[in-house]
This record gives structure tokens, sequence and C-alpha cells, in this order.
């Protein structure tokens, strides 16, 4: 049996149109494509360098394993560390060193040999017994504030030259003698010194008025020229006392007469010490008498100056505060000199006329005399000794020696301090070069200093120091 086309079942072409148009019932005609496909596709991620590389080669990439990974991750990570340990090392090299100190090692104290020596404290009232520098051999009596009369001076005399220094020897200003001090002249009751209003004298024979004379009128003249009034002189004097640490201490007058101006001997120690540090304050307390403008002579009413090397301070006595006296006195040991500072206050009746002047200057007495008899000198280190090093902050310890022999004044039982005050240290020095100060003693004007030097050469830090520093 013969098959039919598709034509011949109808389903052929439709009829075209009059004028070759298509019905339109015909299919669209597809419109040809212009420009690149366009597609919704998202784009594949790029391929890893490994197959990358196989397909240019044509070589299948290798198959994933741990040394690989580890290995490849070597080969990344190693240039950076190599790097980031270049950086650290370069740093670490060229960062500021850290300033070189000095460290004691020796021992940073010493005990004179013996027992300790027996004081004569007097009996009654108060004392203190130091000397400059070195120690204190300590205080009789209960440290309560007291009148202390005109050893209140010592402070007017020390205000004075604090704000209005005196080189050695010179005269200083002149002050006007006023009215007042004039008239207080004639006080019966009180030590003074004559002086006439309208007339001028020098600002160290003020200094010889107060301190050897004892002239109430002259203290009082000396607080207006300097404050403008006594009250306002008063007000600088106890603020000078706590500068001072004196505690227990309370200036009412400039003179000290009044019972109100009032302080211990412990208070007055310290005072002195000051006071005796200023070369126009020692000079004339050290002086048994001067002259006045007037040509009047006046002798020190402290006894003892100019025997067994006391050289001051200062007296005062009245009948409410009894006999008190600030004093200094010298000894010499082994070559060198030593200040014997002290105070008795509140001292009664005694001594060889039996008055309480007298009992204050017998007391002091007999306390200088012990202490100049307890003064010894001891070696405790010889030179050449280490006594510490110099430590560069990074490890290096450079060894430093006293350059001369360290001899310490002192009594039986005394400890003294050793301690160290370096230099500015350099990063680098010869051996031999001074690089502080051994200082035996309590710091002051009276300590023994000796230099301590390299014993060899200081070095900068090497190489692998700097590398491994943390600071």
């Amino acid at each position: 049996m013969a098959l039919k086309r598709d034509e011949d079942l109808g389903g052929g072409k439709p009829p075209t149109a009059p004028g070759g148009t298509a019905g339109p019932t015909g299919p669209t005609t597809a419109l040809p494509q212009v420009g690149p496909e366009r597609t919704t596709q998202q784009p594949l991620p790029p391929k890893p360098p490994l197959d990358l590389l196989a397909e240019l080669t044509n070589t299948p990439p290798p198959p994933q394993t741990p040394l690989r990974t580890a290995v490849r991750r070597v080969k990344i990570w190693t240039p950076l560390v190599l790097l980031l340990v270049i950086v650290f090392a370069v740093v670490q090299n060229f960062r500021p060193l850290p300033t070189p100190t000095l460290v004691l090692t020796a021992e940073d104290s010493y005990t004179f040999e013996g027992g300790k020596p027996e004081i004569p404290w007097p009996a009654k009232g108060q004392a203190a017994l130091d000397v400059d520098g070195i120690g204190t051999f300590g205080s009789s009596g209960e440290q309560k504030p007291v009148p202390i009369a005109s050893v209140a001076k010592v402070m007017t005399a020390y205000l004075i030259l604090r704000d209005h220094p005196l080189k050695s020897g010179a005269d200083g200003p002149t002050i006007d003698v006023d009215q007042t001090a004039e008239k207080q002249s004639s006080a019966g009751d009180e030590s003074t010194v004559n002086v006439t209003a309208g007339d001028k004298i020098s600002q160290r024979e003020a200094l010889e008025a107060i301190l050897i004379a004892s002239a109430n009128n002259v203290a009082r003249l000396v607080a207006r020229w300097d404050a403008g009034s006594e009250k306002a002189f008063v007000e600088k004097m106890n603020e000078a006392a706590k500068d001072l640490g004196m505690t227990d201490t309370t200036y009412t007058d400039p003179s000290g007469l009044n019972n109100t101006t009032v302080s211990t001997a412990v208070d007055q120690v310290k005072l002195a010490k000051a006071a005796m540090e200023q070369p126009a304050f020692r000079e004339v307390a050290a002086m048994m008498e001067y002259i006045d403008y007037k040509g009047v002579k006046h002798g020190n009413w402290n006894r003892l100056v100019g025997h067994n090397n006391v050289v001051g301070i200062k007296t005062g006595t009245t009948t409410s505060a009894l006999g008190n006296l600030s004093f200094a006195a010298k000894k010499d040991v082994d070559g060198e000199t030593r200040r014997i500072i002290g105070a008795v206050v509140r001292q009664p009746e005694g001594g060889a006329d039996n008055t309480i002047l007298a009992g204050a200057l017998s007391a002091g007495d007999q306390l200088i005399r012990a202490a100049q008899g307890a003064l010894e000198s001891a070696t405790i280190l010889k030179k050449g000794t280490v006594v510490g090093y110099a430590d560069d902050g990074l490890g290096g310890r450079t060894p430093v020696a006293v350059t001369e022999d360290v001899k310490a004044v002192g009594w039986a039982g005394l400890s003294v301090k050793l301690t160290f005050a370096g230099d500015e240290l350099p990063h680098t020095a010869k051996a031999g070069t001074k690089v502080g100060t051994l200082t035996v003693g309590d710091g002051s004007n009276g300590a023994v200093k000796v230099p301590v030097a390299l014993q060899e050469d200081l070095v900068e830090p090497g190489f692998t120091d700097k590398l491994t520093r943390i600071t």
C-alpha cells in the first residue's frame, strides 16, 4: 500500500497570501544573530595554578597529599618569615641603648668595733649631740618644746644670711638705725647694744651684735629691715623651721625674749648644722669679742668660744627659760677636720659660778669633750677594691673600684652607710675613667667621699645582646 506524504494530509505549508505574503496564521521567521551570544551562565572560578599548568603542558596535576600541601606552605611562608627576621634584627640593632647604671656590691654599711662610748648627758633638761656628716650620739631628756631664750637669734641670723648672703670677710649693705631700735637700747631688763636713730650699721656688725652681744634691739631691727615688720619676719622664721624639719619649734619673736618661742635640743641641732654652712655665720660665731661702731667692746656670752676648738654658736638665758646653749666644736681626725654640733636646753644653775649660764656652758663643755674623745678613724676599703659594677642594661657588667683608701670617721658601735652616686655614664669608656662617688656617712658636707673608676674598659653591648634584648 502506498503511503501519502504529509502534504497530502494537509500538513504541508499554508497557502500563500496573494502577493507572496504568508497568512497571519503562519510561523514567525527567526531573526539573524547580531553581536556575541548572550548567556545567563555565571563565570567559572579561576583554576589553581597547577591545573592551568597541567592544561598548558597537557600533564594532569599531581594529586593533593599532606606532604605536598606542607611543602607548598613552606615555600610560601619561608620568605616572609626570613624578611620579618631581618627587619627585627635591624630594628633591635639600631634601638637606643639603655643608660648604664652603677650597682653597689660592697657592704652598704660599716660598724666600728667596740662598745658605744659613755656620753655625760646632763641630769636635767634636754640635750642632743651630733657629728656633722657622720651621725648622732643621740639625745637626752624628753624632747618637748620649751622656751629657748636668745638661742632663737640663731634662726634670726640664719635667715638674714640666707636671704642676704655675705662673702667671707665682707661687711655687706648698711642698715639704717630707726627710732625703735634706739629706744630699746635702754631696756634695762634685756641684753642690748647702744645704737642711735639715723646712724648706719653694716650687716656684719648687726650679726655680731646678735650673736656675740645678744642684742635684742638689733635682732628686732634686722627683722624689720629684712621683712618690713617683726610679724612678717616671724612668719619667715616659722617657714624656715618647717623647711629644716624642726617639727617641735615655734617662733613668736626674733629675739627669743618671749616664752612662747619654744623648741627642743634636737631641733636646734638641725638649725645649727644649716647655719654653720654659711661662711659669714661661722666667722662671726667664732669671735670672742667685737667692737661696735661707737668703739664699745662686747664680749661673747659663750665663754667656751676660743677654747678647746669651740667655734660657736649661741647662748640664751632667762629666769623662765633657764640656761640654753647651741654649740659647735672641731676635732681633727686623721688629717680631716670634723665638726661637732650640739645643744642643751633648760639647764639649771651649775658650773663654776653656779648660774644658769654657767650650768649650760658646763653641760655643753662636757658633751664636746666626750665627742672629741670618742672620734676615731678606720680604713674600711683599700685602694683598688672592687665595690660594684657598671651595668649596661643588657647583661654586661664592668667592675668599678675605689681609687684610694676609704677611711671612715666615727666612734665605737657606730654604723655608717655606704652609698653610690653615679656620674652620667657613657656607653664606652677606658679603664680608669671616673664613673661615680662612694660616700661614707649621711651624705652631708662632712661625709667621706671617694671617687670610683672603671677597673676594665666599658664596651658597648654586642650584636647578640642587642638582638635578644627585651626592654
